[in-house]
């Protein structure tokens, strides 16, 4: 594995946290939604990662000596998770028995997967500081 390939396995991680951070921040958004577009409460999103090949070398012989992975966001699903259903007669969205029907999003869950989420992210950041030193090193004892 070169140095380079460390670059791109860093940045997808990157990007595939960013974009869970934008999930989980929807998330948060909607936590009291009640009434979409689509009709009903609005239902959570997840992200689903996957493995993915980085690696410049498609040849036959570089897929045998390496596999570079990184990751990549395969789909973002809808949570199967029931809603939750509150009595509030007054809620304007309320049914006739006076129960309204709210978001299955939970917000500890979802401050949860934030807080991990900005971690991997640093994580990511710290390779890259890492090895980007790493490089400006061996620079110095080149001179």
């Amino acid at each position: 594995m070169g140095a380079f390939d460390i670059f791109k396995i860093s940045a997808s991680g990157m990007k595939a946290q960013r974009t869970r951070m934008d999930i989980v921040a929807s998330n948060l958004a909607n936590v009291q939604t009640t009434s979409t577009e689509e009709g009903g409460p609005y239902r959570k999103k997840d992200v689903v990662f996957k493995a993915v090949d980085v690696s410049d070398d498609k040849t036959f012989s570089g897929t045998l000596s390496k596999k570079v992975e990184g990751v990549n966001v395969e789909t973002v699903k809808e949570s199967d998770k029931p809603f939750q259903v509150v009595y509030n007669p007054s809620h304007p969205d309320a049914n006739s028995e006076g129960y309204v029907t709210f978001p299955n999003v939970n917000l500890m869950e979802e401050m949860t997967d934030m807080t991990a989420a900005t971690r991997a992210y640093e994580a990511n950041v710290n390779v890259l500081s890492t090895t980007k030193d790493m490089f400006l090193k061996t620079l110095e004892l080149i001179k």
